[in-house]
Parts: structure tokens; C-alpha cells; sequence
């Protein structure tokens, strides 16, 4: 049931591309191309949380296979009502990401939808977020076989994070053309129950832990040292840098995955993802110019 959600999703996102875009828009089963597609925003499911109130998980699909994409918070990129912004990317890597963020609404949300639309290269398209029961998830917990999220702690013996992103992880300050360190400590629980020899055998082919930093959000580049990581053993301490092009407020989000790989192969369990807020200013890029 799971996997068939994370289909209907793009399905989903799909048919509000062309309702919005018109009979000349490219039909959703169409090849990708290269350059010049639009990015769908994808609903990925909704989960109650402890004191009554529900939390929307969302993600997107960029259509282009060679073009990342940078879609600022307001006509072209807005979540309503309530917004435009409600914390959603402003970046678009390629293809697929996975439960990029999340939305939080009362309990009385219930009845009641948002919208989010994005238009990118001339192409718009939108998805409701709902509290439809098909689309409940569980990301906490597999109940098949117990498994669970990696943790991710900013610092030794810090905060855990584990799941969806709820909140800023951490905060952070950089300077424009100097390298920011970045430390994560990753540990992950193995399923407390059997899983049947297919599952086996499809996680054996994957790492038991990747790591990857994404920009999310800010006003210029971010180059990561290195952007992904991968690791035959589940309990890391990883370092990385991320240098800044332009001073300004960034997010940037790193996402764990498990041997369920990517969006929890479908099912929304188990990966985490967190976001890290990074506060740059210009004093890097003068003092290498000084330098130079």
C-alpha cells in the first residue's frame, strides 16, 4: 500500500501539472529531457503527532535530468492558504528528492486542504496536502519488520533527530569563499524482526548507510567537499565542508538513508532527514580577495 503512495503521488502531481498547464503540456509518462522541464511538487502522506496535531510530508520531482533549479519563495513557488511560505525549497535538485520538508497544522485541520504550486521553465503545477486516510504514513516505524530511522546528532551525545525534518537541527554561521565544517554523528538500529529473503537479498546490494547534503534553500552556490557518503557500517562520525558563493541565510538539508535506500524505497520508513540553518556573511570572499 505504501509503495502504490508514493506512485500516486507523482500520478497525483502529475494530473495538477496538466490541469494547470494546459492540453500543450508534456504528457507525465513522456521521456525526460535534458533542459526545460518543470519540477512537480509530490505529497508524500501525513502522520498525527503526539499532542493531536498532524504533520503534511512533502517532496518534489524535477523533470529535467541536467538542470537544477532555483525557484524563489513567492508567485512562482507558494504554499496556500496560510503562506506562501511554509518552509518548502527553494532549490530543485535532479530527479527525485524524498521528503524534503514538512508542513505542521492544527487538529483542526481536518476537512481542510493546502496547495502547493511551483512554475519552473514556463511550467506550472500544483498538489493538494490533505489528511485523506490513504495517504497515512508511518515514517518512525516499519510495522512489518520494526525497523526504524538512522539517528543523526549535530554533536557528541546531542540532540537525536530521526525521520521527517520537524524543526532546525542546528544553527550555524559561515563566511562567503571559506570552507564550514560540517559533524554529524549517525547511528541505526537493525530491524528487530525477519524480513522475507527478497528484502534481503535488495538491501544486501546497498549500503548499510548513505549519507547526502543537499542545499535547500539561499541566495547563491553551495559546494559540498563531499556530498555523499557511503558506509558498509551503520554508526559513523562524518565530517564534510560546504563553501558559500554569495553571503546571505541558507538551509541545507542532510538526508540518511538505510538499506531501504531513497524515500525508504516508497514506503516512507526508515531514512531521516534534517535540516541545518547556516547564517553567511560577505567578509570570507573580501578577505580571500585581500589575500589575493
Amino acid at each position: 500500500m505504501q509503495t502504490y503512495r508514493a506512485w500516486a503521488a507523482l500520478v497525483v502531481a502529475a494530473a495538477w501539472m496538466l490541469s494547470a498547464a494546459g492540453a500543450s503540456a508534456q504528457l507525465p509518462l513522456e521521456p525526460a529531457k535534458e533542459f526545460g522541464e518543470g519540477v512537480w511538487p509530490v505529497y508524500e502522506g501525513w502522520y498525527e503527532n503526539p499532542d493531536g496535531s498532524f504533520t503534511l510530508l512533502a517532496g518534489y520531482y524535477n523533470r529535467n535530468t541536467n538542470q537544477v533549479l532555483d525557484v524563489p519563495v513567492g508567485p512562482n513557488n507558494f504554499v496556500e492558504p496560510g503562506g506562501p511560505d511554509r518552509g518548502q525549497p527553494t532549490h530543485f535538485d535532479l530527479r527525485r528528492g524524498w521528503g524534503v520538508f514538512t508542513m505542521r497544522v492544527p487538529k483542526e485541520f481536518k476537512g481542510q486542504q493546502l496547495t502547493w504550486t511551483i512554475t519552473a521553465n514556463n511550467q506550472t503545477s500544483s498538489v493538494p496536502l490533505h489528511l485523506d486516510p490513504q495517504w497515512y504514513i508511518e515514517p518512525f516505524e516499519d510495522a512489518a519488520n520494526k525497523n526504524r530511522p538512522p539517528t543523526l546528532r549535530f554533536s557528541s551525545g546531542g540532540k537525536p533527530f530521526k525521520g521527517p525534518p520537524s524543526e532546525v537541527a542546528t544553527s550555524l554561521a559561515a563566511e562567503t569563499g571559506r570552507p564550514l565544517e560540517l559533524e554529524l554523528w549517525v547511528t541505526d538500529e537493525k530491524p528487530t524482526r525477519n524480513v522475507s529473503a527478497e528484502t534481503r537479498l535488495r538491501r544486501a546490494r546497498q549500503p548499510a548507510l548513505v549519507l547526502i547534503w543537499h542545499k535547500l534553500r539561499g541566495p547563491g552556490d553551495v559546494t559540498f567537499s563531499e556530498a555523499r557518503h557511503e558506509f558498509d557500517t551503520s554508526d559513523q562520525e562524518v565530517t564534510t565542508t560546504a563553501t558559500f558563493s554569495e553571503p546571505g541565510e541558507y538551509i541545507v538539508r542532510v538526508e540518511a538513508q538505510d538499506q531501504t535506500g531513497p524515500g525508504g524505497g516508497g514506503s516512507q520508513c526508515c531514512w531521516t532527514s534534517a535540516h541545518v540553518r547556516v547564517t553567511v556573511s560577505g567578509s570570507g570572499a573580501r578577505s580571500t580577495a585581500e589575500e589575493r
